[in-house]
C-alpha cells in the first residue's frame, strides 16, 4: 500500500514539473490576463493622460518590442511596437514612469536540450500510466497484456470446496480422488512405473457439477488451480490465443505441480478444418499452440489440465487422444440415489419442517440435474419466505415442482367457457391414456389453469424410476398418450384445435426416431438413416445431406403415417371406452380447476366400482388447519427444537406418529387418497 501511495505521490509531481517548465519556457501556453490593443486606441489613451505606468519589453529582433502599460482605472493593455526608441520618447514627452528591460536571450544549449526533457519526460507519464493501469487490471492493462494469459490462479488456502461438497457423482470423484492422490504422495505410483495423468476431459450434460468437481480437486489437492474458460483464448487477432496459451503453460511450469480447468473448451478446441478460412483462423493456431503444449517437444512436468465440455462430439480427436486426455469421466444426470445426496448438499442451510422427505423428492424427480435440484430448493425458500414461514415445507417444495416444471400458473387470464371446456376434455384425454396404459407413469397433475409457457393446461406425469432404456411397445403408448388430447377433441366437439400442435410434433419425432434410428419398423428394416452427426460444420457441407434415396424416403414417411395413425385408433378405442371417466374428469377441472393424483384415480374406482368420493383428496397439509393444529397458528409456530433433521437436513428424523402417517407410499391402500406431494416432473405433452 505504501509503494502504491510513492508512487502516485511521484507521478503527479512530474506532471506538475513537466507543465510548470512548459509554461515557464513557451509563452504561448500562458494564460495573459492583458488586454492587446491597437496603435490608435494607445494614443488616444496617452494623449488623454489616463497611462499610470508602462513596461517596455525589447525583444532579440531589435529595435522591436512589447509595451504593456496600466492605466489609472487599473486595467493593462499589451501592444506590440516595431521601435522601442519611439515608444521611450513618446512615454517620456507625456511625463509617463515607465521602465526599460534587456533583451532576453536564451541558451543555445538549452534550447537544444529542451525537446529532449520535454519528449522524455512526455514518454515517462505515458510509461507510468502504462504500468499503473497493468498493476490495477484496467483497460490500459489490457491493451498491454493483450497477449498475456486471462487465467486466474487460486492458491490452496482460497479454495474452500471439496469432495464432500460433490453429491450425486461417487464414480466420477473416485477417478479424480486417484489424481488427488497422486499430486498428494508420488513416490507408491512412480515406484510403479505409473504416471500421472496429463488431462483429464469431463463431458456431461450441462448443470450437471463439471465446474463444480473441477473445484473440488483444486480444493483437495492442495496445489495451485489456474482457470480459464475456452473462449478468453480467442481474439479477433490472429495468434494472440496461442501467445495466451503459450503464457499460461509458462506461467504453470512456475507453480508446479498445479492444474489447470479449461472451462467450455468446445469454444477452442473444435474440429480442424471445418471453417470457411482454412486453416488460418485464430481458433485453429490456438489449438494447435494447446496440442503442442499438451504432448510436443517441451516437457510439462507435474502439470494435469483439467477441462470440461457438454459438445464432445465436436472436439478435434488430437486433443481427445490417450498423451494430452488420458482420462475422459462421463458426469451424466444423478441416479435417484444421487438425488437424495444432492439433496441433502442443497437444504444444509434452510430450515426444513419435519415433514419434508428428501427421499421422496429424489424419487419423483428422475430426469433432474444438480443444477435442478438445487434451483428448486431455492424457488421453495422463496416461496416459504414469501408466505411468512420460519421453516420450508413439503408444500412449498410441491409448488416450486410445478413452477420450475411447467412456470407460473396465470390464474388472472380472462379465458371464455368454451375454451375451458376444450382444454378440461383435452387434458382428461392425456390423462386417461396416461392411466390406463401400463407403461406409463401415473398421473401426478392435472389442470387446466394457463401457464407462463403458453400452455392452456397441462397433464403432469408422476415417474416412479430411472429408466435407461425404452422399449418399442414404450414409445408406441407414447404416441397414444399424446394423442390422447386430439381423440377427446374429435370425440367430443366433433372438431379439432390447434391446442395439440405440440403433442403432434413430439409423436411425430418418436415416431420417426423409432424407425429411422431404433430399427423398429420391419418394412424399413434394421437401417440408421439420417445420421447427420458430421454436418455440425457449415464448412464441412453446405447444405442439408441426405444418406437415402427417394424411394426410401417415401417409405419412411409411409411408415411414419402408418405408426401414427394405428396409435390414433388405439387411443379412440381406449377413449371410447372410457367416456364416462372422461366425462367426469373434464367436470371436476371445470369445477376444480386442477385434479392431484388421488382426486384422478377416485373417479376411476367410483365409476368403475361404485365407490364415493372422499371429502377431501388434498394432502394432509394443503387441508384447512393445518397448521393451527400442528403449530398453534402461523404466529405463533416455532421450530422443533431437538429435531436431528435440522443441523443436517439429510440425517434422519423423528418418525411421524401413526396417524400422520404419509399415505403416497401405499398405492394399494384404497380406503386412503394416495397423495405424493412432492411429485413433479416435466410434462412431456404440454398444449400451446
Amino acid at each position: 500500500m505504501r509503494r502504491y501511495l510513492i508512487r502516485n505521490i511521484i507521478f503527479y509531481a512530474v506532471i506538475i514539473v513537466f507543465f510548470i517548465i512548459m509554461y515557464r519556457v513557451m509563452p504561448g501556453m500562458r494564460r495573459d490576463t492583458e488586454e492587446t490593443v491597437n496603435n490608435a486606441k494607445y494614443m488616444a489613451i496617452l494623449e488623454q493622460g489616463d497611462i499610470k505606468d508602462a513596461t517596455i519589453t525589447q525583444s532579440s529582433d531589435v529595435p522591436t518590442g512589447t509595451l504593456t502599460f496600466t492605466t489609472v482605472e487599473g486595467r493593462q493593455f499589451t501592444i506590440y511596437v516595431s521601435d522601442v526608441r519611439v515608444t521611450e520618447e513618446q512615454l517620456a514627452a507625456h511625463n509617463v514612469n515607465y521602465v526599460v528591460s534587456a533583451v532576453q536571450k536564451q541558451s543555445p544549449i538549452f534550447m537544444m536540450i529542451l525537446p529532449i526533457i520535454i519528449v522524455g519526460v512526455v514518454f515517462f507519464i505515458f510509461a507510468l500510466i502504462m504500468s499503473r493501469g497493468t498493476a490495477g487490471g484496467g483497460s490500459t492493462g489490457q491493451m498491454m497484456n493483450f497477449s498475456k494469459s486471462r487465467a486466474r490462479m487460486s492458491l490452496p488456502e482460497d479454495s474452500k470446496v471439496r469432495f464432500a461438497d460433490v453429491a450425486g457423482m461417487d464414480e466420477e470423484k473416485q477417478e479424480l480422488e486417484e489424481i488427488v492422490d497422486f499430486l498428494k504422495g508420488p513416490e507408491k505410483y512412480i515406484r510403479l512405473g505409473a504416471r500421472i495423468p496429463k488431462g483429464v476431459l469431463l463431458v456431461g450434460p450441462p448443470g450437471t457439477g463439471k465446474t463444480l468437481i473441477a473445484k473440488a480437486v483444486a480444493g483437495e489437492a492442495g496445489v495451485p488451480f489456474f482457470s480459464i474458460s475456452g473462449s478468453d483464448f480467442v481474439e479477433m487477432y490472429v495468434g494472440v490465443g496461442a501467445s495466451r496459451v503459450r503464457d499460461l503453460f509458462s506461467e504453470a511450469k512456475k507453480h508446479h505441480p498445479c492444474i489447470i480447468f479449461i472451462d467450455e473448451i468446445d469454444a477452442v478446441a473444435r474440429q480442424r478444418g471445418t471453417g470457411m478460412g482454412g486453416g488460418h483462423d485464430e481458433r485453429e493456431q490456438t489449438l494447435n499452440q494447446l496440442l503442442v503444449e499438451m504432448d510436443g517437444f517441451g516437457v510439462n512436468e507435474g502439470i494435469i489440465v483439467l477441462a470440461a465440455t457438454n459438445r464432445v462430439d465436436i472436439l478435434d480427436p488430437a486433443i481427445r487422444r490417450p498423451g494430452r486426455f488420458d482420462r475422459t469421466v462421463g458426469v451424466g444426470l444423478p441416479d435417484v440415489t444421487g438425488r437424495e445426496a444432492i439433496l441433502k448438499v442443497h437444504s444444509r442451510q434452510k430450515p426444513l419442517s419435519e415433514d419434508v422427505d428428501l427421499k421422496a423428492i429424489a424419487q419423483t424427480t428422475a430426469g433432474f440435474s444438480g443444477a435442478d435440484l438445487e434451483n428448486l430448493m431455492n424457488e421453495a425458500a422463496i416461496g416459504a419466505a414469501i408466505a411468512g414461514q420460519k421453516f420450508i415445507t413439503q408444500k412449498n417444495i410441491r409448488d416450486a415442482f410445478l413452477k420450475v416444471s411447467v412456470g407460473k400458473e396465470k390464474k388472472s387470464r380472462v379465458i371464455s367457457d368454451k375454451e375451458k371446456r376444450i382444454t378440461a376434455y383435452h387434458e382428461a384425454g392425456h390423462a386417461i391414456l396416461f392411466h390406463v396404459l401400463p407403461d406409463m407413469d401415473p398421473v401426478y397433475t392435472i389442470s387446466i389453469v394457463p401457464t407462463g409457457i403458453g400452455a392452456a393446461g397441462y397433464t403432469m406425469p408422476q415417474p416412479e424410476n430411472d429408466g435407461m432404456f425404452r422399449t418399442k411397445g414404450m414409445m408406441m403408448q407414447q404416441i397414444i398418450v399424446g394423442l390422447g388430447g386430439r381423440v377427446a377433441e374429435e370425440l367430443i366437439f366433433e372438431d379439432i384445435t390447434s391446442g395439440a400442435s405440440q403433442d403432434i410434433k413430439q409423436v411425430t419425432a418418436i415416431a420417426r426416431a423409432m424407425v429411422t434410428q431404433y430399427g423398429m419398423s420391419d418394412k424399413v428394416g434394421l437401417v440408421a438413416y439420417g445420421d447427420n452427426s458430421d454436418e455440425v460444420f457449415i464448412g464441412r457441407d453446405w447444405g442439408h445431406t441426405r444418406n437415402y434415396s427417394e424411394e426410401t424416403a417415401s417409405m419412411i414417411d409411409e411408415e411414419v403415417t402408418r405408426i401414427i395413425n394405428e396409435c390414433h385408433q388405439q387411443a379412440m378405442d381406449i377413449i371410447k371406452a372410457h367416456r364416462e371417466v372422461l366425462d367426469e374428469v373434464a367436470r371436476l377441472l371445470l369445477e376444480k380447476e386442477r385434479l392431484n393424483r388421488a382426486e384422478f384415480e377416485a373417479v376411476f374406482r367410483h365409476i368403475q366400482f361404485g365407490e364415493p368420493y372422499a371429502e377431501s383428496y388434498l394432502p394432509e397439509d394443503e387441508q384447512p388447519g393445518y397448521y393451527e393444529r400442528r403449530y398453534g397458528s402461523r404466529e405463533e409456530k416455532q421450530e422443533p427444537e431437538d429435531e436431528p433433521g435440522k443441523e443436517e437436513p439429510s440425517d434422519g428424523r423423528d418418525e411421524e406418529p401413526a396417524d400422520e402417517e404419509p399415505v403416497r407410499n401405499n398405492p394399494e391402500d384404497e380406503d386412503l387418497p394416495e397423495v405424493n406431494p412432492s411429485d413433479s416432473l416435466t410434462d412431456d405433452f404440454r398444449d400451446e
